[in-house]
């Protein structure tokens, strides 16, 4: 015998197989067409265009990896140059900073008031 939770009474109650199998809150949903496109992109099917796809750019992969893949002793972080040697001091010094301030924060709560 199956059973159902009853939305009335809140207690088990019998019931048939499928009943049984897709609780209230369970049944499915599925929309019977698509759903309408809300945002459009710009994607074009290559058959469609140009031989030249104009707004995909340059392909960067080669580059990158022949940067990254180097073995020059320089770390991955750093590789790229000085906006990565900015970005990673930027975010040094913030961090000593922020350990220094939460120290004198907490020496500062140490000290007992004076009355």
């Amino acid at each position: 015998m199956y059973y159902k939770l009853s939305g009335f009474t809140q207690r088990l109650t019998g019931a048939a197989s499928s009943i049984a199998h897709s609780p209230q809150g369970l049944r499915s949903n599925i929309p019977s067409e698509s759903p309408t496109i809300i945002f459009a992109t710009p994607t074009k099917v290559v058959s469609q265009s140009s031989p030249a796809v104009e707004y995909m750019g340059v392909n960067k992969v080669p580059d990158l990896q022949r940067i990254f893949q180097a073995s020059d002793e320089i770390p991955v972080h750093l590789k790229r140059g000085v906006p990565d040697r900015l970005l990673y001091r930027t975010t040094m010094a913030l961090t000593v900073g922020g350990a220094l301030y939460c120290l004198v924060a907490l020496y500062i709560a140490a000290q007992p008031k004076n009355k």
